[in-house]
């Protein structure tokens, strides 16, 4: 007989079909890394409601961030190329930033991120989707935008720091972006979802929608 476990529940109803906020009981926790910047990493200790069991997870604290696909009247990206540490690649990105201003609703901290980064300014935003970035380490949630309407906007005296002050900044045609992430050429995370959420709606022909 088939382990009862192990079968899948019957179809969910399209209604349902989202993910749910959830606490597990906390036993212990534990600051593995704390400072004066926005990111911090934390080690709980936890356990299954109702079982005995008690297992460690580690949680890399996180405010979140902005990503913004700005798109120009001649389906042309802006994007931007920056090095990261971590994982020793200098990437092609979309403009992007912390969530690190408070209460500041994210379309606001895209608009500023679109600024300061590549000095445009856009008329017409929608938000494209929001995403965890990596659920089972990190609390990070992207706010991923598409900009339309695009002008040029000086950054002020907003000053390029570290990693930032080396970026350079470019148009890519949108079908060529698209083709660079389906063949595994550009793979950061947030821009390839921008970039297949834009080609579906394009192909939906609703991305004039609000």
């Amino acid at each position: 007989m088939a382990d009862p476990t192990t079968e899948p529940t019957a179809d969910v109803p399209p209604e349902q079909l989202a993910d749910r906020p959830m606490s597990w009981p906390v036993v212990s926790s534990r600051d593995l890394h704390r400072d004066d910047w926005v990111v911090a990493l934390r080690e709980d200790v936890i356990t299954r409601p109702g079982h005995d069991e008690h297992f460690s997870r580690i949680t890399l604290e996180h405010p979140g961030a902005v990503v913004v696909l700005a798109v120009d009247d001649d389906e042309r990206v802006m994007c931007l190329r920056q090095y990261r540490h971590t994982n020793l690649h200098e990437f092609v990105e979309l403009p992007a930033g912390l969530r690190d201003a408070g209460d500041e609703p994210p379309v606001e901290t895209a608009r500023r991120e679109l600024r300061e980064e590549v000095e445009l300014e856009a008329t017409r935003w929608r938000r494209l989707l929001s995403t965890f970035a990596s659920a089972g380490v990190s609390q990070e949630v992207h706010e991923i935008f598409l900009a339309r309407g695009l002008s040029h906007a000086p950054r002020g005296d907003f000053a390029m720091e570290h990693e930032e002050a080396e970026m350079e900044h470019f148009w890519v045609p949108f079908d060529d972006l698209l083709e660079a992430a389906l063949a595994g050429r550009v793979r950061q995370g947030p821009l390839v979802q921008a970039v297949l959420a834009y080609e579906v709606l394009r192909q939906r022909g609703t991305l004039d929608d609000d």
